[in-house]
C-alpha cells in the first residue's frame, strides 16, 4: 500500500494512541524489562495486517511454543525500550523498523499473571510499515504470519480455551486465528490495542 493510502489509518492510529496516557508497571521488586512491536501493515483505508510469531520450542523458555508478538529483553546496549523493540524485531524476524517502520506510539506496561513466569515488564509500541519485505526467522521463532487486523479484533474470534503452562493447566480468554490460539500477555496487549482500533 503506498504511504499516501495508508495515511488515513495511520494518522486515526496515531491520534488514539497520542489522547490516551500508557500505565506504567511498578517497579517495586526485583525485575526484567522487555519490550515488543505490533507491527502493522495497512491494506485498506481501514484494515491492516498485523505480525505474529510462534516461538520455537526450546527447553527453558518460558514462552516456548506460544504465539506473541515480535520482541526480547532489553540488553545493556539498547538505549531505550523502543530501541530494544525494534532490535529484536530485526533479530528475530529480519525486519529492519529503522529502515522501514514508523513508531505510532506505545500501549501499556504488562506483567506476567502465571507465577511460574519470571517477573519481568513488558512494553509494547506500535508500528507501521508500508509494505515488508520477506521475514527472515532466526532459531528462535518457528513461524511469522501476518493475520488481518479486522478478521482478529471481532467478537466471534474471542474465545475461552484450556492453556497448560509446564505442570498448570489454566482456563484462559484467549483470541483464536486458524490455528493460532492468542493468550496470556499477547491476548491482554490485543485487548488494549483493540481499545485504540476502535
Amino acid at each position: 500500500m503506498t504511504p499516501g493510502a495508508m495515511e488515513p489509518l495511520v494518522a486515526r492510529l496515531a491520534g488514539a494512541l497520542a489522547a490516551r496516557t500508557p500505565r506504567r508497571a511498578e517497579r517495586d521488586e526485583p525485575f526484567r524489562e522487555a519490550a515488543v512491536a505490533l507491527v502493522l501493515r495497512p491494506v485498506a483505508p481501514d484494515d491492516a495486517d498485523l505480525l505474529f510469531i510462534r516461538r520455537a520450542t526450546r527447553a527453558g523458555d518460558p514462552w516456548s511454543g506460544q504465539i506473541g508478538l515480535p520482541g526480547g529483553r532489553l540488553d545493556p546496549a539498547d538505549t531505550s525500550l523502543e530501541d530494544a523493540a525494534l532490535r529484536e524485531t530485526l533479530e528475530e524476524v529480519g525486519l529492519d523498523l529503522r529502515a522501514h517502520g514508523r513508531v505510532l506510539g506505545e500501549l501499556d506496561d504488562l506483567r506476567p499473571r502465571t507465577p511460574a513466569l519470571p517477573p519481568i515488564i513488558v512494553r509494547p509500541f506500535v508500528v507501521v510499515v508500508p509494505d515488508a519485505p520477506a521475514l527472515t526467522l532466526s532459531d528462535e521463532v518457528a513461524e511469522a504470519r501476518w493475520v488481518r487486523v479486522g478478521e482478529l479484533l471481532v467478537p466471534a474470534a474471542r474465545v475461552e480455551t484450556t492453556v497448560q503452562v509446564r505442570d498448570l493447566r489454566m482456563r484462559v480468554t484467549a483470541y483464536r486465528h486458524g490455528d493460532f490460539t492468542i493468550w496470556g500477555m499477547t491476548e491482554r496487549i490485543l485487548a488494549t490495542f483493540e481499545e485504540v482500533w476502535r
